[in-house]
């Protein structure tokens, strides 16, 4: 299995309105970044991702699940870019901010720290477990 992490803007897509859709999920579409599309294709079905509030928040929030694997994004006029379907596993019971990822020195070289533009982006296991831990959960799923 492994970890990725999604941003999206709350005004735009949040938290909330991705644990509405419940386990029928929602594609995440609208990624029109080269590097975001290529995290994507890799993905399994069965991983797991962080859901990040940008702009604001600046949070991490909840846990999702790729339930459908990448394919073409109807919303791309140029079909270069894909999706894939994400349904929301939990909420994280304590936000983790990008502060608290960037004051921890075990997340020194984590992506969200070093690329948090980046709409789509690996997670390391390592890296899975501290934050979650970080977030309250007590076992990491």
């Amino acid at each position: 299995m492994a970890y990725w992490l999604f941003k999206s803007e709350p005004s735009t897509w949040s938290w909330d309105d991705q644990k509405k859709k419940g386990a029928k999920g929602e594609p995440w579409n609208g990624v029109r970044n080269y590097q975001a599309n290529n995290n994507m294709k890799a993905m399994k079905k069965g991983d797991l991702g962080f859901f990040y509030h940008s702009v604001d928040e600046k949070s991490i929030v909840g846990i999702v699940r790729v339930i459908g694997e990448h394919r073409p994004d109807p919303t791309d006029e140029k079909g270069k870019f894909g999706l894939v379907v994400i349904e929301a596993v939990e909420d994280m019971p304590k936000p983790v901010t990008l502060d608290d990822v960037k004051k921890e020195p075990a997340l020194h070289d984590m992506v969200l720290a070093n690329n948090s533009r980046l709409s789509v982006q690996p997670v390391r296991d390592e890296e899975w477990k501290l934050v979650c831990k970080m977030g309250g959960l007590k076992k990491a799923p």
